[in-house]
């Protein structure tokens, strides 16, 4: 059976009338038809994330009147599962397809939104200030070249984009509470992780892959995994958590 090569960046859902990323899975060249899929858990206690204290900013604290905004660094769901956990192939990658589609940052009730963005070098990247008033984007990043923009509201999008692969910090130098992460790939075969911890990586030509899991508070892990064919190799990451 012939497949055809994909190159989905998010499937949009409509949230109160903003587009928010859901899971991103990545497909590879035609003709690849094997699979790599699993869930991401962990064991222990895993810390409890804190309210946002938003008073600085009224019309924030108004956007998220129906429930307060909690940290975002640990994002646990049921049965013990991991929100944004990046899964990826870092190496043995046949075929990567770049990235081509652009990719939208929203900065909307004094959130990054998604928390955490996938792209690949060169990727177009967009951000947009969803808000009625200054939000200021800090990438922390020290592989690629540091840079820090305000945008005001009702600005244009940021159109930019990132050279080289890291995995780079952002903040808001307005509002400290603001913090996500640009992670940059070198590969068109990745996931997200939603609240269910599932991630699928699909469209692998037969090889030997590994496949690394990157959360920001609990670090990496690696498994290799080999695809003869047209199979699916089911793998399972579990991250060890602390309270702190």
């Amino acid at each position: 059976m012939r497949t055809h090569s994909m190159a989905v960046v998010a499937t949009a859902l409509v949230t109160g009338g903003l587009v928010r990323s859901a899971p991103m899975v990545r497909a590879g060249p035609p003709g690849a038809a094997g699979t790599i899929s699993g869930k991401v858990t962990y064991t222990g206690t895993p810390p409890k994330m804190k309210p946002i204290d938003m008073a600085k900013e009224p019309n924030c604290v108004t956007q998220h009147a129906a429930a307060p905004v909690l940290t975002e660094t640990v994002v646990t769901g049921p049965g013990n599962t991991l929100r944004w956990v990046v899964v990826y192939v870092s190496a043995g990658d046949q075929g990567s397809a770049p990235g081509t589609e652009t990719v939208r940052l929203d900065q909307k009730g004094c959130q990054y939104i998604p928390h955490v963005l996938v792209v690949q070098p060169n990727q177009p990247l967009d951000i947009y200030n969803d808000d009625p008033h200054s939000h200021n984007i800090h990438p922390l990043a020290k592989v690629n070249p540091e840079w820090n923009k305000s945008q005001p509201a009702g600005a244009p999008p940021i159109h930019t984009k990132w050279d080289l692969p890291e995995f780079i910090p952002v903040k808001c130098n307005v509002h400290p509470w603001m913090h996500g992460w640009h992670v940059v790939l070198a590969t068109s075969h990745y996931a997200m992780t939603d609240e269910s911890g599932a991630f699928s990586l699909s469209g692998l030509a037969p090889g030997k892959y590994t496949v690394t899991a990157w959360q920001e508070q609990f670090g990496t892990q690696t498994q290799d995994v080999t695809i003869s064919g047209t199979e699916t190799k089911a793998i399972n990451f579990v991250f060890k958590a602390t309270p702190y």
